[in-house]
């Protein structure tokens, strides 16, 4: 009889694992466009909303121990004690931001997540930064799909205040993006880029 039971929750546990393997969300992480007419795009409206909930607590309070703790709730994640944050920060999703230890984010910066951030060890993001991990087709018939593709900043990164860290982006270790920047394209280790689109500048 236990046998039979052990057997029954194994699979009972898988059938779960490829249910929740399969939703909108993990379709995201995956690379896949959403359309608008996706049976389950109203999920990522009703998640926003669930997150704004947090925020709203998380921008509201000036203790930074309820400000990483309200955070690892949004990102479903612990986040270290040496990462600081200067509220407001606004997230659309929250569940696919990854941060690392000694990361320091200032005032008002936006993440898109639903492509997927992560923010390795001892990355510095300056006031007003935006990471965003989604976008749209250029055709009007589909515009309103939605396209994600990751952003990853590496460590020791400095991402300057008002960049704006496109989808599809990797920030190589080391490497500062001026203020003002507009980055579409992956920056290589030990460098600096800056403009509208960014350009290598200079090797560190």
């Amino acid at each position: 009889m236990y046998f039979i039971l052990s057997v029954f929750l194994y699979f009972k546990a898988k059938a779960t694992d490829k249910m929740e393997a399969n939703t909108i969300f993990q379709r995201l992480l995956k690379g896949e466009a959403i359309s608008p007419n996706d049976p389950e795009a109203y999920k990522l409206r009703e998640a926003s909303y669930s997150t704004k909930n947090l925020l709203l607590q998380m921008n509201s309070t000036s203790n930074p121990s309820e400000i990483r703790a309200l955070l690892s709730q949004i990102t479903a994640s612990e986040i270290d004690e040496s990462v600081a944050v200067f509220t407001p920060l606004h997230i659309n999703y929250g569940k696919h931001t990854k941060i690392g230890k000694n990361v320091f984010i200032n005032f008002d910066c936006v993440f898109l997540d639903l492509g997927g951030i992560t923010i390795e060890d001892g990355v510095l993001i300056a006031p007003k930064v935006s990471l965003l991990s989604e976008g749209h087709p250029i055709s009007v018939e589909e515009r309103h799909s939605l396209i994600p593709k990751p952003i990853h900043i590496k460590r020791n990164a400095w991402i300057g205040a008002s960049a704006t860290i496109l989808q599809g982006v990797t920030i190589g270790e080391n490497s500062v993006v001026a203020a003002g920047s507009i980055v579409s394209q992956d920056v290589p280790d030990n460098t600096i880029v800056g403009g509208a689109p960014a350009k290598i500048i200079k090797k560190i």
